[in-house]
């Protein structure tokens, strides 16, 4: 059976069902023009925000945020074969084309002509490709924890080992159980901050058994990375920084391994209108910090014009 006739096991859509329902959100699926579909959960009422979440995770990993922004209509996306998204894989050579064109066909799905765009880590990648692209369509950008590609980024060594053909087939061998993958996120400074989402973390181990978003995550990687790590045709450079013209707001935790918050702090001054907010936390800002992050993403919108 091939990747595209695969479905998401029962066990991702049953802590789907249940997430959602807690946080009082609902569901639909956009079916883009190749027609695959695209899962988004949605939430809130007034302007738009649309949230791409990182790699190994899925459109859950956002939602603590949109339950905290009831004024704002928040839709998290699913990225391709992750969360509930059918998987739609392309040449590596031609990633950045395919990440631009998903999230163009989101926001024709959606109806919207403009958004403000949520990137975290990988969706950070993809939405900052897009506010490049597509300034037009961009409101505001906001990068939630750091982006992989900036620079001063690396990738850890067990996800440049997870995308190479070899090792890599041998590592998903053995699946993430809850206490390895605890303890992977305490490799990216995340020591204990599932403490207070067991849905969550449960969310993750499901979608490290879901062959679909294996297959989707894996080819991000080999897109992104190589066993020497980021791919310099894949980098950020500094002059291409200074070419996103949209309002950017980045959140940043203090003890993000991934970019450190000093890199940061540079890159800032790099990106013509940038604000950077530092919070106590490691790659993912909102695990411990939710009320804080939906504060700022809230101010920064309501601040646009």
């Amino acid at each position: 059976m091939s990747i595209e006739q695969q479905h998401h096991p029962d066990a991702v859509r049953d802590v789907y069902d249940r997430m959602v329902a807690a946080a009082g959100a609902e569901t639909r699926y956009l079916t883009r023009p190749s027609g695959s579909r695209v899962h988004v959960i949605e939430s809130g009422d007034g302007p738009s925000m649309v949230h791409l979440h990182g790699t190994l995770t899925s459109a859950l990993s956002h939602l603590m945020i949109a339950e905290r922004m009831p004024a704002t209509r928040s839709h998290l996306v699913d990225r391709t074969g992750c969360g509930l998204s059918d998987p739609e894989l392309g040449p590596r050579s031609l990633f950045r084309e395919h990440a631009v064109g998903f999230v163009d066909d989101v926001l024709d799905g959606l109806g919207l002509d403009r958004a403000v765009l949520v990137g975290a880590s990988g969706g950070g990648i993809w939405a900052t490709w897009y506010a490049l692209e597509r300034p037009d369509r961009v409101r505001g950008l906001i990068l939630l924890g750091s982006v992989p590609t900036f620079p001063g980024g690396h990738a850890p060594v067990p996800l440049r080992l997870m995308g190479s053909p070899v090792i890599g087939k041998v590592m998903r061998l053995k699946k993430p159980d809850r206490a390895m993958m605890l303890k992977i996120m305490s490799t990216m400074g995340e020591d204990g901050s599932f403490d207070r989402h067991p849905d969550l973390l449960e969310s993750l181990v499901a979608g490290a058994h879901d062959p679909v978003a294996e297959a989707a995550n894996v080819a991000e990687l080999r897109a992104l990375l190589d066993l020497g790590g980021i791919r310099s045709s894949m980098r950020f450079t500094p002059e291409t920084l200074r070419g996103i013209t949209v309002p950017t707001l980045m959140i940043w935790g203090v003890r993000d391994p991934v970019v450190p918050v000093s890199q940061a702090r540079e890159i800032t001054g790099l990106i013509p209108d940038c604000r950077l907010e530092e919070l106590d936390a490691g790659h993912v800002p909102q695990l411990r910090h939710a009320d804080t992050v939906a504060s700022l993403m809230g101010s920064f919108a309501d601040g646009l014009n």
